[in-house]
């Protein structure tokens, strides 16, 4: 009687060990969540707290996240955005310094361009130079029966006056390249000097700067000169005022920050300037 009282007292109580394992297990997945959660902040001293919080909490043995190893990770994740925050501020001081330069390059060729128009205005030059500032250059475009004399690179003497002038107006702007272009037209050369229009084009550029380097505030390092013959030509060679207008020296200085949004072409032609 006995043994039977207590088989039946034993099968009315059921065996709840497995709540143990059952209650450590969510207690793991709960340490879980909250190790997650807290990694997506970058407060190292949450990081810190929440270690020793764990540490306390499962001070049988080693914890479930180790302090050290916590703090190693949060100052590594703090290195690294602030690396990135670093980068991301050099990028934005390089895109404004960028802009300024952009903006004070525009205003040096506008003031520039500026210069030379009132100087082609005030001698009445209108119909020999022109001048045109666009997305890589201000060129000064000068009519080459104004320099020389037909066939010839040898500047005349009252237009020696111009290549001055010139070379003193940009003086004041001494950070920018400077080219010096010869063109002709499509007739062929027939002179003992010169076997073609590449070696007139060529000399006639070189002459004017050489007048124009005689300004000894102009670096030579920034200029230089190419002769383009007849292969560049702004008019039909068809009509003699086509191949008059091909004829020229070409002074362009260059911009260093070229601004592709800027579609914008200031320009004075011959025969607006003339109109007016």
């Amino acid at each position: 009687m006995s043994k039977k009282h207590k088989k039946e007292h034993h099968e009315e109580h059921a065996d709840e060990t497995w709540l143990i394992p059952y209650a450590d297990l969510l207690t793991l997945l709960l340490a879980l969540f909250i190790v997650l959660y807290a990694m997506s902040s970058t407060d190292s001293k949450k990081f810190q707290d929440m270690s020793k919080a764990f540490n306390i909490a499962f001070s049988s043995g080693i914890g479930v996240l180790e302090q050290s190893a916590v703090i190693t990770n949060a100052n590594q994740f703090e290195d690294t955005t602030d690396s990135r925050r670093h980068e991301d501020t050099k990028d934005m001081s390089r895109e404004e310094n960028l802009e300024a330069l952009k903006q004070k390059e525009q205003q040096d060729l506008e003031k520039l361009k500026k210069q030379v128009d009132n100087y082609i205005k005030s001698n009445g030059l209108t119909t020999q130079l022109d001048t045109k500032l666009n997305l890589s250059q201000l060129t000064i475009t000068i009519s080459d029966s104004s320099l020389f004399a037909p066939g010839s690179a040898k500047v005349k003497p009252e237009s020696r006056k111009l290549a001055v002038n010139i070379s003193n107006m940009l003086q004041n702007y001494p950070d920018y390249q400077v080219e010096v272009s010869g063109h002709t037209d499509n007739v062929p050369m027939k002179s003992p000097e010169f076997e073609s229009n590449w070696d007139l084009s060529s000399m006639r550029a070189l002459k004017f700067l050489n007048i124009m380097l005689i300004n000894k505030k102009l670096d030579p390092h920034l200029f230089k000169t190419i002769g383009y013959g007849e292969y560049h030509p702004v008019a039909s060679n068809t009509t003699a005022e086509g191949r008059s207008k091909n004829r020229r020296v070409e002074v362009s200085i260059m911009r260093k920050y070229t601004d592709t949004s800027n579609t914008t072409t200031i320009s004075t032609t011959t025969e607006t300037a003339a109109k007016k």
